[in-house]
């Protein structure tokens, strides 16, 4: 098995299920209402429909790092302000982030390991590095999503 098959199935598990840590990214999504989703049990703390763009964005700025773009986020761009919240705009919201990371895959499984070694863009980390650091940036959001749903359920 290559390394780039590995990372690919590292990203499978951490957002569909199986990963070694507990519950992946879609399965703590399960049974989250747009109502929840937008709801704000830690005042001080984004909403999980705010977190769930936010890794969207970040997994779409990896396939266009990727491609060689720089991809340096806006603010706005970093985290997406969330205009509509009704449940099929939630739905699409869930829809969006299932599509980039597909995208993510897509673009990971085109590489081949020695790509791996390479700077992902010229002056930036490795290929490697930078895709560790969104399946981590990924869990870290995870573990958020967690917390506030453990919130919703005692407010």
């Amino acid at each position: 098995m290559t390394e780039v098959v590995r990372i690919v199935k590292q990203f499978q598990r951490g957002f569909e299920g199986q990963a070694w840590h507990g519950p992946a990214l879609l399965e703590l999504l399960n049974g989250v209402d747009a109502r929840d989703a937008a709801a704000r049990p830690i005042p001080s703390a984004h909403s999980i429909w705010e977190i769930v763009l936010h890794i969207a964005a970040w997994k779409g700025a990896g396939v266009r790092r990727l491609k060689g773009d720089r991809a340096e986020l806006s603010d706005a761009e970093d985290w997406p302000s969330v205009a509509e919240t009704t449940d099929e705009a939630w739905q699409n919201a869930k829809a969006g982030l299932t599509k980039i990371h597909q995208q993510l895959l897509e673009a990971i499984g085109r590489l081949d390991d020695p790509r791996l070694d390479e700077p992902i863009v010229e002056g930036l980390s490795t290929v490697y590095a930078t895709l560790h650091g969104i399946l981590q940036h990924d869990l870290y959001h995870a573990g958020q999503i967690a917390i506030l749903k453990k919130a919703l359920t005692a407010t």
